[in-house]
């Protein structure tokens, strides 16, 4: 059975693993990604973790690779990577096959997270499905009869960047108003002072504070929601993201905002689910790409 290689590239850390294609994954490495991290210096750790997990020659047929940022249409070149330095237009793939002689594809992180949850995790009894990664910002994929959608350009699925309130707060983007603005983490701490966690220790104990400020994030996310229903109609949502361990005390409320806004004929069967696989849907994800490359 052929085997790949999935990579997840973080600003802290870079995460390996190497999968049949069943999804097992026989071997898993996280190593630290170098700092400053330009592209020269991600590559040789990138290669050195490949070594690693390949040692038997021919073992793996191909690398998938999750970038902290858009890939263009092919997959061939990270053409923004958030965090890293001098991430413009980098031809990766190009230069891990010249290092590896395997057939590399690359795709944004939050693509392959979603992904991977269609692969083995919350969306796997699905066809058409999105992820929203609730984190410091808030990404999102799209996957179309059990394709990932990544549109004209490679860019489609910046959920999070969609508009909510035209005079809202700014937004890295150049956007005002996008949905990340009310519901990342950046937003729960500009708005409470607090870090997610702690607002939602203090809604499980009662605390009528943050009860009320759960209700409205829940609007918020609720209200997102609706609009990619109304021009996607997945058969399921899936939230991930650190926020979503938290996600008792907002996710009835998302519920019934989609119930208020939503038509019965664009929600039919609607699935609201939590994801599965955690800080590993990046590196299935991304073996998951592998495979369809090989």
């Amino acid at each position: 059975m052929k085997q790949v290689i999935g990579i997840d590239l973080g600003g802290t850390a870079i995460k390996l693993g190497r999968f049949s294609e069943d999804g097992t994954c026989h071997q898993s490495l996280t190593v630290p990604t170098p700092q400053p991290a330009t592209p020269e210096a991600v590559l040789a750790a990138m290669s050195d973790a490949i070594t690693e997990l390949n040692p038997t020659a021919n073992s793996v047929k191909a690398i998938g690779v999750g970038i902290p940022g858009p890939a263009d249409a092919t997959g061939r070149i990270a053409r923004v990577a958030i965090n890293l330095k001098n991430w413009h237009d980098v031809p990766l793939a190009d230069w891990l096959e010249a290092k590896t002689g395997l057939p590399t594809v690359l795709a944004n992180d939050a693509n392959c997270a979603g992904l991977g949850e269609a692969w083995l995790g919350a969306g796997r009894n699905f066809k058409n499905l999105i992820l929203l990664t609730l984190g410091t910002g808030v990404g999102g994929a799209i996957i179309q009869d059990g394709k990932l959608f990544v549109g004209h350009k490679g860019t489609a699925g910046e959920l999070g960047l969609i508009t909510i309130n035209p005079d809202g707060p700014e937004c890295n983007s150049g956007n005002r108003g996008s949905l990340e603005q009310y519901i990342s983490i950046q937003a729960i701490r500009r708005d409470t002072g607090l870090e997610p966690l702690e607002v939602a220790n203090l809604a499980k104990a009662g605390d009528a504070t943050a009860l009320e400020y759960w209700q409205k994030y829940g609007r918020y996310l609720g209200a997102g929601l609706a609009n990619f229903l109304y021009i996607l109609t997945p058969e399921a949502i899936i939230i991930g993201g650190g926020i979503s361990a938290g996600a008792e005390h907002f996710l009835p409320i998302v519920k019934a905002e989609i119930e208020k806004r939503v038509l019965p004929s664009s929600r039919e069967g609607l699935q609201l689910l939590i994801a599965e696989l955690g800080n590993q849907a990046g590196i299935v994800g991304a073996a998951k790409l592998a495979i369809a490359n090989c």
